[in-house]
């Protein structure tokens, strides 16, 4: 063997060694962009669960108030009484009336879940009128809310 060969093959080799400074940096700053990306997806997800889970306690109670009037059919028009402005309620417990329960208190504790669930930015608007009943619901969903005001609205309906 020459040493012309052997200087080749030495150099070669030094060549193909490892991994150059700027391909380490390349592969980290690549690396980075796709866990701040996926810390992102993670932050997204979060918020969409979250929204997720309101509206479901928001149908539920839509649904319940329904379910309340359409137990007791004749004195359905007075649940028109649960309708209450963003603001006008305060978070406080709910109580449970036990006995005999008057449209009165199941209207209290209703507007009660409504504002503990959905904060003292909630309201509702109900409605009775031909024997159909509406319910519409309107909060302020935070994680969403430019303005901070009650901006997401959900409306049932059904027919007593």
């Amino acid at each position: 063997m020459n040493a012309h060969t052997r200087n080749r093959r030495f150099s070669f080799a030094r060549r193909s060694a490892g991994f150059t400074l700027i391909e380490v940096m390349i592969a980290i700053l690549i690396l980075a962009i796709g866990l701040l990306g996926f810390a992102l997806l993670q932050t997204m997800n979060v918020h969409f669960t979250q929204s997720a889970n309101q509206r479901t306690q928001v149908t539920n109670l839509a649904s319940d108030l329904l379910d309340k009037m359409r137990a007791n059919r004749l004195s359905a028009a007075q649940y028109t009484g649960a309708t209450f402005v963003a603001g006008s309620r305060a978070v406080a417990p709910c109580g449970r009336p036990t006995n005999t329960v008057s449209v009165a208190q199941n209207i209290d504790r209703w507007q009660c879940q409504v504002v503990k669930s959905l904060g003292q930015s909630a309201g509702a608007t109900v409605t009775y009128a031909n024997g159909v009943a509406v319910v519409t619901i309107v909060w302020g969903d935070e994680r969403w809310s430019t303005t901070g005001n009650p901006d997401t609205i959900l409306a049932v309906s059904t027919r007593l």
